[in-house]
């Protein structure tokens, strides 16, 4: 049977939100903000919408999931301009971000320019991305918006900016570049997690789609270990409800755990570990499977229960 073709059409955004408001609360949506999440390559979690800065308002300010650092994004119908750009900067400097997204319905080559030239000249914390936004629809079915990266972060180029200043270490070179290897291992074995952009450290984390715990895979080139836990940043009480379902965890997961509550500590974590030098390339395979294990198995078992916590 062959099936027939359509034309793919571009909507009005206006049709589908009548303002910029409208836009900015559907984009909040745990959902929607998914879809941006996937295009840039960073787990958003949305805290706020319309947060003062002064005598400005920023559209949508949040947390990159799993490291806390501040998120500010700017939605814009129309063209980009320079009144824009400037309430950017202001709401990204009022709110120390690290991560300043804009968004716009269309985009001028300038304001192209100077978002690459801001991650030119900015240090490997600070990140800036340029989205544009438009609605496609074939025939007379429903609409569908699309978020479409234009501008973003040179993370390699940045990494060895830094190594320049001495402030990155062929350890942490060798730690990117083994998450790099584990990224593209588990896209090439189909894994179902959402996978963030790799850095330079000893710790790569994968969501758990709850803004109270995640998943953190570990390195440790002094141990010689891999590790994969359950991190939560700051809730005894869910630890504390996960730890009442222990049996039932390790039961399914087929392992005993190592149970952390840290009570000087706001974290808390539930962990698994395996010998392993990452510091030998030709180990790196069996690290990458143990991994793929643990956080699917991970998931799978952590995630519904975190769900029915009562506060989550």
């Amino acid at each position: 049977m062959v099936l027939p073709i359509g034309r793919l059409n571009t909507v009005d955004i206006r049709k589908v939100w009548p303002f910029e408001t409208d836009f900015t609360k559907w984009l909040i949506k745990k959902e929607n903000i998914q879809l941006l999440s996937d295009e840039i390559g960073i787990d958003i979690v949305s805290d706020e919408g319309d947060l003062s800065v002064g005598d400005f308002f920023a559209d949508i300010v949040g947390k990159e999931e799993g490291t806390d650092r501040i998120i500010v994004i700017e939605n814009q119908f129309g063209r980009t301009d320079h009144d824009h750009l400037g309430k950017l900067l202001t709401y990204a400097s009022g709110k120390m971000a690290s991560i300043v997204i804009w968004i716009s319905e269309d985009v001028r080559d300038e304001h192209r320019s100077a978002i690459e030239w801001l991650n030119e000249h900015s240090d490997e914390n600070t990140n800036f991305f340029l989205v544009k936004m438009e609605v496609l629809q074939i025939g007379n079915s429903p609409v569908a918006p699309r978020l479409r990266l234009v501008a973003s972060p040179d993370n390699w180029s940045k990494d060895l900016k830094s190594k320049t200043k001495g402030d990155v270490s062929e350890l942490k070179l060798l730690q990117k570049t083994f998450w790099e290897g584990f990224r593209e291992y588990m896209t090439d074995n189909k894994t179902f997690l959402s996978l963030r952009t790799p850095r330079p450290q000893h710790w790569y984390d994968l969501s758990l789609g709850s803004s109270e715990a995640h998943i953190g895979l570990t390195v440790n080139t002094i141990k010689k270990e891999i590790g994969c836990e359950l991190y939560i940043s700051n809730n005894k009480e869910l630890f504390d409800f996960l730890e009442t379902h222990q049996n039932k965890i390790e039961s399914e997961l087929g392992e005993k755990l190592k149970w952390l509550r840290l009570p000087n500590r706001k974290a808390s974590s539930v962990k698994i570990s395996k010998k392993l030098d990452i510091k030998l390339k030709d180990t790196w395979i069996e690290g990458f499977e143990w991994f793929k294990e643990k956080t699917e198995s991970f998931h799978r078992v952590f995630g519904p229960l975190i769900k029915d916590f009562p506060d989550s």
